[in-house]
């Protein structure tokens, strides 16, 4: 695969001029890069957030799923000596 020669933070504020209502064609001009590799950056961004989002969510439910085992264990226990 080519090295960009480009870094991420660069390719970072390249993406935020365009949120600062700058075109994609007059970025693609200024950088020298073609609509199919801004287009292509986009995507990743977008696809690395949501990538985020579903690690943290995960990570939530992997803690819920750790607090009610430990209170079924509990129970279980408590069950145990009463019976």
């Amino acid at each position: 695969m080519k090295r960009s020669r480009f870094s991420e933070e660069q390719i970072i504020g390249i993406l935020k001029e365009h949120q600062a209502s700058m075109s994609a064609a007059e970025l693609c001009r200024k950088y020298g890069v073609s609509d199919a590799t801004f287009y292509k950056w986009r995507l990743e961004v977008s696809e690395a957030k949501r990538f985020k989002a579903i690690e943290e969510e995960n990570g939530k439910l992997k803690e819920l799923l750790a607090e009610s085992m430990m209170d079924v264990s509990t129970l279980r226990e408590m069950l145990e000596k009463n019976f």
